[in-house]
């Protein structure tokens, strides 16, 4: 009996969104008389970083301190459509939308300040620190919160802008019906090493290296926060989340998650990452978002680990322990397609 090495790779394409009627997202800007920015969603924030991508692209945008934005992610029926939080879309499809309603916010407020500046609206700047100068003289200037408030009270202006993003629908191949249904896609590879125990059937997963394809990071240290937890999630699909072997019987199953199989904090592995930008041509400031992605390679690049260990091919996830010995068996013992 021997514990055996193996090494499995895969890599991935996965696209970005889809085309369902252009996937619309809409968003709102408003600002308020403080000189503060409140951005209004449907997009839920689903622990993936909805809120915080959407207030640095509207801060960017806008011209204003990061602090200065708030993300209000409503309801459908308080707040501007959108497709949903599903098929990595949220900050391509979102971000896009934010873009241009900040944009239009942004001009207004531009206009506000131009009028108590005295001068035009075209020769004004924002440094991102809640000012507003003249270019080339930043003593003429006036604050956001100052030309926020003027346009209230004084000029009866509502800095407010409305932003829809929609991806142009494909042409269709009049003779295969062949379509393109997403604009851009990202891309990852991966590489598991793993340890089975070919008593057992066990399967360890001991160390990750992977590169990804994001387009541009918007944000580095939550890219890198989603890429590790996605792969602990590729993970639990891979080799523990499981009703087997009794499924699909409702005898002996997890009834709750104190018997629900899942790796724990000790069964993580060092995960090596290199993130990759190639800015999207049509991204938010060529930002793509890695979403669901981040789980998709661990899956095969496990189960290719697996087989390069003892030589058993598994073709139905997640990989039991109980499936390993059933191959070894079926082989006639443990079989490694290489020396590590």
């Amino acid at each position: 009996m021997a514990i055996h090495k193996g090494r499995g790779f895969a890599a991935i394409n996965y696209p970005i969104g889809m085309n369902l009627g252009g996937d619309p997202s809409q968003a709102l800007v408003h600002s308020n008389p403080d000189g503060k920015f409140t951005v209004a969603l449907s997009a839920i924030d689903l622990g993936q970083g909805m809120k915080s991508v959407t207030r640095q692209i509207a801060a960017e945008t806008l011209g204003v301190p990061v602090e200065d934005v708030y993300v209000d992610t409503a309801d459908s029926d308080t707040g501007p459509h959108d497709m949903g939080s599903f098929a990595s879309r949220g900050t391509h499809r979102m971000g896009n939308a934010v873009i241009r309603a900040s944009e239009e916010a942004r001009q207004v407020m531009l206009e506000a300040a131009a009028e108590e500046l005295e001068v035009d609206a075209g020769d004004l700047v924002t440094d991102g620190k809640g000012n507003i100068h003249v270019k080339g003289a930043p003593s003429r200037s006036i604050t956001t919160m100052a030309a926020a408030q003027a346009a209230q009270f004084r000029q009866g202006r509502t800095i407010a802008g409305r932003g829809i993003f929609l991806i142009p629908l494909s042409a269709v191949d009049p003779e295969t019906g062949e379509m393109s249904p997403v604009t851009t896609f990202a891309h990852a590879a991966m590489l598991v090493t793993v340890e089975v125990d070919d008593e057992t059937g066990e399967v360890a997963v001991t160390d990750m290296q992977s590169a990804y394809e994001v387009g541009r990071a918007l944000n580095p240290k939550l890219v890198e926060q989603q890429l590790r937890g996605g792969a602990w999630m590729g993970m639990s699909h891979a080799a523990w989340e499981t009703t087997e072997p009794y499924y699909p019987a409702r005898d002996h199953l997890p009834e709750d998650f104190n018997s629900y199989l899942m790796p724990g904090p000790g069964d993580l592995a060092p995960h090596h990452i290199s993130i990759l930008e190639r800015p999207a041509e049509d991204g938010p400031y060529g930002g793509k978002g890695p979403g669901e992605m981040c789980a998709n390679p661990v899956l095969p690049a496990v189960v290719n680990a697996v087989y390069d260990a003892v030589g058993v091919r598994i073709d139905e996830l997640p990989v039991t322990p109980e499936k390993v010995l059933r191959g070894i068996r079926a082989n006639g013992g443990a079989r490694p397609r290489q020396a590590l």
